[in-house]
């Protein structure tokens, strides 16, 4: 087929996202062997008389996308398979069962080809999160999950150790001034950003009304586990950076897509809900297939919300490091809570989600955080087929909120973090350290999916509920 692009759909008249994306998924899988000319030529005969390629089965869609065809919705009813697909579980001895079982579901839908389980999993919603899986030609809403995007962010600082204690002060004004959490409020000063200009906001009608709350919540960090961390990091030797091996001063951020990214999920798990059909303890894992026009649409506005995830993030770390006059050496993002096309050794074309799994591609670098006062982990990844090239995002939940709430105080929780020398602005007793697993006995777990190339500590520590 050729390096087919957007911008060359562009110069032959296809000017619309939706449809662009739709042009090269189907070209992707039904014209592979035609060159790259070929099949402009071809695009352009589409696009000059598509009734004529409305009953040709490897045209059709694009034809009725550019003719504006209205079609009825229709459901279709899928039952499971008799046995699941293979599935790689980490750490199974610290995951329990019930999130052992959403995976097997999973497992045994139609579209699925391969599964992994982190060794952070726990129950969530259709997957669970830790869950990664492979589908053919379907992407899932709720296996992508509702923060969409959601995403770690660290900045080596020019510091060296010992800042954070130094200018301790200094720190959490900066934190109080330049962070935001929660959906209420927002920043005293309006972030701005080239997202926010982005056409899909335009082409598809049900964000056109989202965009005004993206704009307030541009540069701000969502409740429960979002965070803002000051602390150490320390560099192993012929670390990845390419920095001296010692210890850095380091940003360390935890957030997502906030309203923008839930509402798309919302909208499209609905979508996918009503038109297909699953017994009913699989339905929240219902599929949009990847040549429909909802298909299509998700992706383009998973995408959306996975940038504006970063931006975000972008946003934090610039705010805070100018207000210090503080300057990155290295920045490392990785984000979970997304789905990703890529191909199989045995060269299957596949969409991997992974919610809560932190991509893991061979050398691609991630961050791996533990609680309010463990570690994090700054980690390359060794490109391992059985877990889909993927790691755990984190040391996982231990408790639920509840069982959190109701097996500890506040006092309790200041005294804990108060012994491990870490300074908590917020917080609730939802996230306090023993919520989570033992994110050493997490990392011990998957040795073989990563390498570790630094551990931060964190020392200053703002979230939620302050």
């Amino acid at each position: 087929m050729g390096n087919l692009r957007t911008k060359d759909l562009s110069k032959i008249g296809y000017q619309n996202d939706q449809l662009r994306s739709l042009v090269i998924n189907i070209a992707s899988k039904n014209f592979k062997h035609h060159s790259k000319q070929e099949l402009l030529d071809l695009l352009v005969e589409i696009k000059n008389n598509p009734e004529a390629f409305l009953e040709i089965e490897e045209t059709k869609k694009i034809a009725e996308k550019i003719i504006g065809k209205v079609k009825e919705q229709n459901f279709k009813v899928y039952e499971l398979r008799e046995e699941p697909i293979p599935c790689k579980i980490y750490g199974s001895k610290g995951i329990e069962s019930s999130a052992k079982k959403q995976m097997e579901i999973a497992c045994m839908l139609p579209v699925s080809v391969q599964g992994a389980l982190m060794p952070d999993a726990h129950m969530g919603f259709g997957l669970p999160i830790g869950g990664v899986l492979a589908t053919e030609q379907a992407i899932i809403p709720y296996a992508v999950g509702m923060d969409i995007g959601c995403r770690m962010a660290l900045s080596v600082l020019d510091a060296a150790a010992g800042f954070t204690k130094k200018y301790e002060y200094q720190i959490v004004q900066a934190m109080k001034n330049h962070t935001h959490f929660g959906m209420e409020g927002g920043l005293e000063i309006r972030q701005d950003h080239e997202i926010l200009d982005h056409s899909l906001f335009n082409e598809l009608p049900f964000l056109k009304p989202l965009r005004g709350k993206a704009a307030r919540q541009l540069g701000t960090s969502g409740n429960g586990n979002h965070f803002v961390e000051f602390g150490e990091i320390e560099l192993m030797e012929n670390n990845s950076l390419g920095l001296e091996p010692k210890v850095y001063t380091a940003l360390l951020t935890h957030s997502g897509s906030r309203g923008l990214g839930a509402a798309i999920a919302k909208q499209y798990t609905q979508i996918a809900m009503e038109s297909c059909k699953l017994p009913r303890h699989a339905q929240q894992l219902a599929w949009l297939d990847m040549e429909s026009e909802a298909g299509q649409e998700y992706w383009l506005a998973m995408n959306l919300a996975g940038d504006y995830a970063k931006a975000c993030h972008d946003r934090i770390h610039k705010n805070l490091l100018s207000a210090l006059g503080l300057k990155a050496m290295a920045m490392v993002e990785n984000h979970h809570n997304f789905a990703w096309k890529d191909v199989l050794s045995d060269g299957k074309e596949t969409i991997i989600h992974r919610k809560g799994a932190t991509p893991a591609h061979q050398g691609e670098l991630g961050i791996i955080p533990g609680s309010m006062t463990t570690a994090a982990y700054l980690v390359a990844g060794r490109g391992i087929e059985n877990a889909l090239n993927s790691a755990s995002h984190g040391s996982g939940r231990a408790m639920s909120r509840q069982k959190a709430k109701d097996n500890m105080t506040n006092s309790a929780m200041k005294k804990l973090i108060s012994s491990a020398n870490v300074k908590l602005i917020g917080g609730s007793v939802e996230e306090n350290p023993l919520a989570y697993k033992d994110i050493e006995q997490v990392m011990l777990s998957q040795r073989e999916l990563v390498d570790i190339q630094g551990k931060f500590i964190p020392k200053i520590v703002r979230m939620h509920k302050e």
